[in-house]
């Protein structure tokens, strides 16, 4: 198994993933009309190059989702039972086609679940950070995990 069980989550906790990827435009251009967001920042480029930014931004869902996807083989693969919620969720940079980023999880909190006595809730802070060491995304996340079989 290559994620953890409720267990073996230790409070303040960093997890530093292995795992980078470099966002392209055809990702950008995917997604965003994959999800059906017509916003001219991510689609067009004479647009965005009169924007402040210069040209199209990445989807913001998708950065989203891939800071949480680097993560998910060093913390829930295969012991999640789902997820109960995204809190808090920031963008402090902006991310372009070209930008490498890496995901690092630190151990929120993390208790019991009242109603599910095989299981317990994991509070993650995802952070995506990009190639020049700045961060691009922050989310907390609640799951619902499996402890350990008996």
């Amino acid at each position: 198994m290559a994620g953890r069980w409720f267990e073996q989550f230790v409070e303040g906790d960093v997890i530093v993933h292995d795992t980078r990827r470099t966002v392209t435009e055809t990702d950008n251009i995917l997604f965003t009309t994959l999800s059906m967001n017509p916003a001219a920042i991510h689609l067009d480029h004479d647009y965005s190059s009169k924007t402040e930014f210069g040209k199209p931004l990445m989807n913001s869902v998708f950065t989203l989702g891939l800071v949480v996807g680097l993560s998910i083989s060093d913390t829930t693969l295969g012991t999640t039972v789902g997820n109960l919620g995204f809190e808090d969720v920031k963008y402090p940079k902006p991310v372009f086609a070209g930008d490498t980023i890496r995901s690092e999880t630190t151990i929120l909190a993390k208790r019991e679940s009242k109603s599910r006595p095989t299981q317990g809730i994991v509070t993650f802070l995802h952070r995506g950070i990009n190639q020049r060491d700045e961060v691009v995304c922050e989310c907390r996340r609640l799951a619902l995990m499996m402890k350990a079989p008996a």
